[in-house]
């Protein structure tokens, strides 16, 4: 079960594990509505080293990123359901328009995205790269989004009531 931690904390793990030889992966992204195309993406990206930490952006970041409405999920909330999967080590929560300080703390051995990114436009990946880490990018799961996952919500339950 992973670990919320804050920046300083997260820091002194990091540094304990790569002392002890491991491979450290960092991800970054909102998490808001957590679907299968999530789960796939960060399975995907702890396989790639021995400690995946996840950069959250916090419910202010989210809302700068995707406009009100947004998160539907408060950042505790969103961090405790990324603590509860097997595939995360490490959760902190950043309020930054981008990770960007957050990777240059963390010093990742490997700077992992989702999507149609290519590795020079991904924040900080020339940071990581020019430490000797890689950059890798995962295919997301075609028709699963946050997006997506709440337009059909609102199609299907708009204007009814009830509390199930």
């Amino acid at each position: 079960m992973g670990q919320l931690l804050s920046r300083t904390d997260l820091v002194s793990r990091v540094r304990e594990a790569q002392a002890d030889g491991l491979k450290v992966v960092f991800t970054n992204g909102c998490f808001d509505v957590l679907h299968l195309g999530h789960v796939h993406y960060l399975s995907e990206a702890r396989q790639l080293g021995d400690l995946l930490v996840v950069g959250l952006n916090s419910d202010a970041s989210v809302r700068k990123l995707k406009g009100e409405g947004r998160p539907v999920v408060t950042q505790e909330d969103r961090a405790g359901v990324l603590c509860a999967l097997s595939s995360v080590d490490y959760v902190c929560i950043f309020d930054d328009d981008t990770p960007d300080a957050l990777i240059r703390l963390v010093s990742p051995d490997v700077l992992v995205k989702g999507g149609d990114y290519r590795p020079g436009e991904i924040v900080g990946a020339d940071f990581v790269t020019a430490k000797g880490g890689v950059v890798r990018v995962i295919r997301t799961l075609p028709g699963r989004s946050t997006k997506l996952l709440i337009d059909t919500i609102v199609s299907r339950f708009s204007g009814r009531t009830g509390t199930s």
